[in-house]
Protein backbone atom coordinates (compact mmCIF):
# COMPACT_ATOMS: atom_id res chain seq x y z
CA UNK A 1 0.00 0.00 0.00
CA UNK A 2 3.06 2.30 0.06
CA UNK A 3 4.19 4.27 -2.96
CA UNK A 4 7.89 4.79 -3.51
CA UNK A 5 8.98 7.06 -6.36
CA UNK A 6 12.57 6.77 -7.53
CA UNK A 7 13.93 9.23 -10.08
CA UNK A 8 17.23 7.82 -11.35
CA UNK A 9 20.06 10.19 -12.16
CA UNK A 10 19.64 9.94 -15.95
CA UNK A 11 15.86 10.32 -16.09
CA UNK A 12 15.22 13.97 -15.27
CA UNK A 13 17.81 16.73 -14.84
CA UNK A 14 17.82 17.52 -11.12
CA UNK A 15 20.14 18.56 -8.35
CA UNK A 16 19.06 17.18 -5.01
CA UNK A 17 15.76 15.86 -3.66
CA UNK A 18 13.82 19.15 -3.60
CA UNK A 19 11.13 17.95 -6.02
CA UNK A 20 9.66 15.64 -3.36
CA UNK A 21 6.96 18.09 -2.28
CA UNK A 22 5.88 18.68 -5.90
CA UNK A 23 5.86 14.97 -6.75
CA UNK A 24 3.90 14.11 -3.62
CA UNK A 25 1.35 16.88 -4.25
CA UNK A 26 0.92 15.62 -7.81
CA UNK A 27 0.37 12.05 -6.62
CA UNK A 28 -2.22 13.10 -4.03
CA UNK A 29 -3.94 15.16 -6.71
CA UNK A 30 -3.97 12.19 -9.11
CA UNK A 31 -5.35 9.80 -6.49
CA UNK A 32 -8.04 12.17 -5.19
CA UNK A 33 -8.98 14.03 -8.37
CA UNK A 34 -8.42 17.35 -6.57
CA UNK A 35 -6.42 19.78 -8.75
CA UNK A 36 -3.19 21.40 -7.65
CA UNK A 37 -3.51 25.20 -7.32
CA UNK A 38 -2.22 26.67 -10.59
CA UNK A 39 -0.07 29.59 -9.45
CA UNK A 40 1.69 27.95 -6.51
CA UNK A 41 5.34 26.93 -6.50
CA UNK A 42 6.66 24.31 -4.12
CA UNK A 43 9.94 22.80 -3.07
CA UNK A 44 11.17 20.49 -0.35
CA UNK A 45 12.33 16.98 0.31
CA UNK A 46 9.78 14.52 1.74
CA UNK A 47 10.92 11.78 4.12
CA UNK A 48 9.36 8.33 4.14
CA UNK A 49 7.42 9.44 7.22
CA UNK A 50 6.05 12.57 5.54
CA UNK A 51 8.28 15.22 7.09
CA UNK A 52 9.46 18.09 4.89
CA UNK A 53 13.22 18.68 4.93
CA UNK A 54 15.08 21.87 3.95
CA UNK A 55 16.45 22.51 0.49
CA UNK A 56 19.42 24.36 -0.97
CA UNK A 57 19.35 27.16 -3.51
CA UNK A 58 16.45 29.04 -1.90
CA UNK A 59 17.34 32.41 -3.45
CA UNK A 60 17.53 30.94 -6.96
CA UNK A 61 14.26 29.04 -6.55
CA UNK A 62 12.42 32.13 -5.32
CA UNK A 63 13.86 34.17 -8.19
CA UNK A 64 12.58 31.54 -10.64
CA UNK A 65 9.15 31.67 -8.95
CA UNK A 66 9.11 35.47 -9.28
CA UNK A 67 10.05 35.29 -12.97
CA UNK A 68 7.32 32.68 -13.55
CA UNK A 69 4.71 35.01 -12.01
CA UNK A 70 3.85 32.72 -9.11
CA UNK A 71 1.79 34.28 -6.31
CA UNK A 72 2.56 31.71 -3.62
CA UNK A 73 5.48 29.42 -2.84
CA UNK A 74 5.43 26.52 -0.36
CA UNK A 75 8.76 26.10 1.43
CA UNK A 76 10.17 23.90 4.19
CA UNK A 77 9.82 25.50 7.63
CA UNK A 78 13.51 24.81 8.22
CA UNK A 79 14.37 27.18 5.35
CA UNK A 80 12.70 30.17 7.07
CA UNK A 81 16.06 31.17 8.58
CA UNK A 82 17.56 31.37 5.07
CA UNK A 83 15.28 34.22 3.96
CA UNK A 84 17.85 36.74 5.21
CA UNK A 85 19.94 35.83 2.15
CA UNK A 86 17.10 36.61 -0.28
CA UNK A 87 16.79 40.21 -1.55
CA UNK A 88 13.45 41.76 -0.51
CA UNK A 89 12.67 42.65 -4.14
CA UNK A 90 12.45 38.98 -5.02
CA UNK A 91 9.90 38.37 -2.25
CA UNK A 92 7.63 41.28 -3.19
CA UNK A 93 4.25 39.97 -4.40
CA UNK A 94 4.91 36.36 -3.35
CA UNK A 95 3.17 34.82 -0.34
CA UNK A 96 5.39 32.30 1.41
CA UNK A 97 3.86 29.30 3.18
CA UNK A 98 6.18 27.32 5.44
CA UNK A 99 5.40 23.64 5.96
CA UNK A 100 6.68 20.90 8.25
CA UNK A 101 4.88 17.80 6.96
CA UNK A 102 2.90 16.42 4.05
CA UNK A 103 -0.40 17.36 5.69
CA UNK A 104 0.71 21.02 5.69
CA UNK A 105 1.80 20.67 2.05
CA UNK A 106 -1.60 19.38 0.91
CA UNK A 107 -3.39 22.23 2.71
CA UNK A 108 -1.41 24.75 0.65
CA UNK A 109 -1.07 23.04 -2.73
CA UNK A 110 -4.44 21.44 -3.54
CA UNK A 111 -7.62 23.38 -4.31
CA UNK A 112 -9.30 21.72 -1.32
CA UNK A 113 -8.33 19.24 1.36
CA UNK A 114 -9.20 15.61 0.50
CA UNK A 115 -12.07 14.11 2.49
CA UNK A 116 -10.67 10.59 2.06
CA UNK A 117 -7.27 9.07 2.44
CA UNK A 118 -6.84 6.43 -0.27
CA UNK A 119 -4.45 3.62 -0.95
CA UNK A 120 -4.13 1.79 -4.29
CA UNK A 121 -6.97 -0.71 -4.75
CA UNK A 122 -8.79 0.76 -1.77
CA UNK A 123 -12.02 2.74 -1.69
CA UNK A 124 -10.52 5.11 0.86
CA UNK A 125 -10.79 5.69 4.55
CA UNK A 126 -13.29 8.34 5.58
CA UNK A 127 -11.83 11.05 7.78
CA UNK A 128 -14.17 11.74 10.74
CA UNK A 129 -16.37 14.80 10.10
CA UNK A 130 -15.00 16.68 13.13
CA UNK A 131 -11.42 16.26 11.95
CA UNK A 132 -12.36 17.16 8.38
CA UNK A 133 -14.01 20.40 9.55
CA UNK A 134 -10.88 21.33 11.49
CA UNK A 135 -8.63 20.60 8.50
CA UNK A 136 -10.88 22.52 6.10
CA UNK A 137 -11.06 25.52 8.44
CA UNK A 138 -7.26 25.64 8.39
CA UNK A 139 -7.19 25.51 4.59
CA UNK A 140 -5.56 28.53 2.99
CA UNK A 141 -7.62 30.18 0.27
CA UNK A 142 -5.29 32.01 -2.11
CA UNK A 143 -6.00 35.60 -3.03
CA UNK A 144 -4.44 37.29 -6.02
CA UNK A 145 -3.88 41.04 -5.79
Amino acid sequence: SDIHVHVPAGAVPKDGPSAGVAITSSLVSAFTGIPVIRDVGMTGEITLRGRVLPIGGLKEKLLAAKRAGLKKVVLPEKNRKDLDEVPKGILKGIKLEFVENIDDVIKHTLERYPSKVCTPGDKGVKIPDEELKIRQSQRFTPTIQ
